[in-house]
């Protein structure tokens, strides 16, 4: 069957949902006006909406180009989404634990926008320096704001720590700010055990509930610009400066890229959250657990490229429907 077919029976099944709603669409007519909801139930609402079936009525994915590449991907999990209706455009393994390693950054990052204090100086104490793997030296201090630019841009883990102790007041309780967060966005599969996604077995999370996490981050325009930003010659309060290049090489290789966050460990393998948008149309990625440094780039360019193919589909599939609206519309108003 070809894809002029699967268009057809995609367009009679709509019709035929038509016709079967009509009945009720005079007892909803009658219904109290929604009440409107605020800013914040809009962005909740957003980030929960996916829609896992309008693509297959009227398109076929795999018949779209790029989408045999998906074979290759040696990444675990995935799951790759078109933003304005949450169309869900592929997925693996996305409800599965994974480890998040510096994806985990994204909620640090978050809270330390929300509570933080940005103006506030952070001064660098040995207490913090629960790793090797950093950029910032014991004594340095930074503007809380600009230390936060140093740690999404490096990906600095003690720059996370010293972040989430100046946030909460302590490590312990900002990890309890990061689980009740979790909570309130419904990561459901989601447990936080440290701020910067250092291999732990109580941190984990899944490919869906981190889609929800930086669908929700990617509102707040400070978070967004800080991950869209490729470089930035950071200062520290004594003059002196940190040029930070940001892990994330899709910013300046992938066209449309604005987003988001890198992340990597031995157990979690290597990971990437992008946001990209061409066209008109703005697709969310999660990618976990590529094989290495090399692959999840690629892996994810390769995501990007089918989802944006399928999304030009799907609207042109919509706009040779505009007759048959048309002639719905006209239905229902004989119906009446």
């Amino acid at each position: 069957m070809n894809i002029r077919a699967y268009s057809l029976i995609g367009i009679l099944a709509l019709v035929f949902a038509f016709m079967t709603s009509c009945g009720q669409e005079e007892v909803a007519e009658t219904a109290a006006p929604p009440v409107p909801l605020s800013i914040e139930q809009q962005r909740l609402e957003a980030i929960g909406r996916l829609d896992s079936t309008s693509l297959w009525i009227l398109t076929r994915p795999e018949d779209m180009a790029g989408h045999d590449g998906l074979d290759t991907l040696t990444a675990e999990a995935w799951i790759l989404v078109e933003a304005s209706r949450g169309l869900v455009i592929s997925e693996k393994n996305a409800d599965q634990r994974m480890y998040p390693a510096s994806l985990t950054k994204m909620m640090t990052c978050l809270l330390a926008l929300e509570h933080g204090h940005l103006d506030d100086t952070i001064r660098l104490t040995r207490d913090v320096f629960v790793t090797t793997d950093c950029h910032v030296r014991p004594g340095d201090s930074y503007v809380a704001r600009d230390l936060l630019n140093e740690m999404m841009l490096l990906s600095d883990n003690v720059a996370a720590y010293a972040l989430a102790a100046h946030a909460a007041g302590d490590t312990l309780a900002f990890f309890d700010m990061m689980n009740r967060k979790a909570d309130y966005l419904g990561m459901k599969a989601t447990h936080f055990a440290n701020a910067n996604g250092m291999p732990n077995d109580s941190n984990y999370s899944t490919a869906r509930d981190l889609l929800r996490l930086a669908r929700y981050a990617m509102c707040d325009t400070l978070f967004a610009s800080i991950v869209g930003t490729p470089f930035l010659d950071v200062p520290l309060t004594d003059g002196r400066h940190q040029p930070c290049k940001n892990t994330n090489v899709l910013l300046e290789n992938y066209e449309g890229c604005f987003g988001i966050k890198t992340g990597y460990t031995r157990k979690a393998g290597a990971c990437l959250a992008s946001a990209a948008t061409r066209g008109g149309i703005t697709l969310y990625l999660i990618l976990l657990k590529s094989r290495n440094y090399a692959t999840r780039f690629p892996e994810s360019a390769l995501l990007l490229d089918y989802g944006f193919s399928v999304i030009d589909g799907y609207r042109w599939r919509q706009l040779l429907m505009g007759p048959v609206l048309q002639a719905m519309e006209g239905l229902k108003r004989l119906h009446r």
